[in-house]
């Protein structure tokens, strides 16, 4: 049994196809290209966490040592912040990291990393 390309073309061709379920094509397209993007990105998910942490933590103490520990707490936090953010050489620091950072935003050409890999891609296409 021989046959060349032609011949088995017209044999597949020829073969009897059912018809795809209704509605197919459009349960294929709903489950990939038009699926909703997930409901929040991963810096969201981090501080969303995070704040709810701190909130269980503050919980937490408010019920284990009541209203004087939890103030006591608060207390602590801000004397430690305004000791730490009254020192001449963290305030200069900081001033020194936005700078830097500004500069950099600034004058450097940023742009969004979204941007910079579709051009990429783009490039490598062509």
């Amino acid at each position: 049994m021989t046959m060349d390309d032609r011949e088995l073309e017209r044999a597949i061709l020829g073969l009897p196809l059912e018809e795809p379920p209704q509605g197919l094509r459009a349960s294929i397209l709903l489950a990939t290209a038009y699926r909703p993007g997930p409901a929040f990105s991963v810096g969201e998910l981090v501080a969303l966490g995070s704040l709810g942490a701190v909130a269980l933590w503050l919980g937490i103490m408010l019920v284990l040592g009541g209203g004087s520990l939890f103030v006591h707490t608060l207390q602590t936090i801000g004397s430690t912040l305004s000791r730490t953010l009254s020192n001449a050489g963290v305030l200069a620091w900081l001033a020194a990291g936005g700078a830097t950072a500004i500069w950099l935003t600034l004058f450097s050409g940023w742009q969004p990393v979204a941007a910079v890999s579709h051009r990429s891609e783009r490039s490598a296409s062509r």
